[in-house]
């Protein structure tokens, strides 16, 4: 008497005896993704670059000032921007407020600010430097570096002290290249 567990083998056989083994599928390797470097080092580089870009030594050979009123226009310009720039001509498209910053932290900000600005085509931003209340002999420290910061800036057509209603003497509104 045959086992039934004979009886599965047998069937079994009978079932897979055409059969032919499948061929091996070739394996293909693929090298673990890696994600890419980051350049550390690069951008310290270049953060230090624009830190080290402006100078708060600098002296322009030519700077339009009227009082206590900041005004600049690069050399080649035409006057009209900078009446255009105190009446609000352009919209402002973007601004930053150096309020509690110190120097070197301002510095920095203003230089990638500005530089981002020309990445993304914005062309009038204003720069809030304050009034210099709150520093310690109640004088605008950062009005003053702010100007020749600015001027430094390739990307700085002209600036002018902004209206009352944007912030008077203690913001500028800057014009950039296109």
């Amino acid at each position: 008497m045959a086992n039934s567990s004979d009886n599965e083998v047998d069937l079994f056989l009978e079932a897979v005896k055409d059969a032919r083994p499948l061929s091996k599928p070739k394996r293909i390797h693929h090298a673990p993704l890696r994600p890419k470097p980051i350049p550390r080092q690069f951008l310290r580089d270049e953060q230090q670059a624009l830190a080290d870009s402006l100078s708060d030594h600098y002296i322009p050979a030519h700077e339009l000032e009227t009082g206590e009123e900041l005004l600049y226009l690069r050399e080649g310009h035409s006057p009209d921007i900078l009446s255009k720039l105190r009446r609000g001509h352009w919209v402002v498209q973007a601004a930053i407020d150096l309020h509690g910053l110190f120097s070197d932290e301002a510095r920095l900000y203003v230089s990638t600010f500005i530089s981002d600005c020309k990445k993304r085509g914005v062309r009038c931003v204003r720069i809030v430097h304050g009034k210099g209340l709150g520093s310690r002999n109640r004088e605008p420290v950062l009005k003053n570096k702010l100007r020749g910061w600015l001027m430094q800036k390739d990307e700085v057509i002209a600036y002018a002290e902004a209206r009352r209603q944007d912030g008077g003497s203690g913001a500028v509104i800057v014009l950039l290249k296109a």
